[in-house]
């Protein structure tokens, strides 16, 4: 399902991040998430987890769903941390910062692992080192 990602703070994940518990199990279930509309949830046939791909296909992360009136059908929010990062677009267009508001991604269910922040690093961006 092609959707509009929108990623932003939130309480839980301010708190977990600025107390430094960000390799805490309570932070990877606070940001590890997508948030998905009621609709496109059960079209998607209510998975717990989706792989969220980069909308240039390059770039994926696996994290847990979150069904919620926050948001409406086409588009998803993750809370803006490490997982969300792995499929924003680096590029800034020279305002010194990537867009985290309306970007395409493809959601899918999956049943493959939710990664830790800090396998997240370790797999993703250190290339499985």
């Amino acid at each position: 399902m092609e959707v509009l990602l929108i990623t932003g703070s939130t309480i839980d994940e301010g708190r977990l991040a600025k107390g430094g518990d960000k390799f805490t199990d309570d932070y990877t279930m606070e940001c590890a998430r997508c948030w998905i509309s009621p609709a496109d949830f059960v079209s998607l046939c209510s998975p717990d987890k989706v792989k969220v791909t980069s909308g240039n296909g390059k770039h994926s992360v696996n994290v847990y769903t979150r069904c919620t009136d926050s948001v409406q059908p086409g588009q998803v929010f993750m809370p803006r941390a490490i997982w969300s990062n792995v499929v924003i677009d680096p590029d800034t267009l020279s305002t010194g910062s990537p867009l985290y508001k309306g970007i395409p991604v493809t959601i899918e269910p999956t049943e493959k692992e939710v990664l830790s922040a800090e396998d997240v690093v370790l797999k993703v961006y250190l290339g499985g080192q």
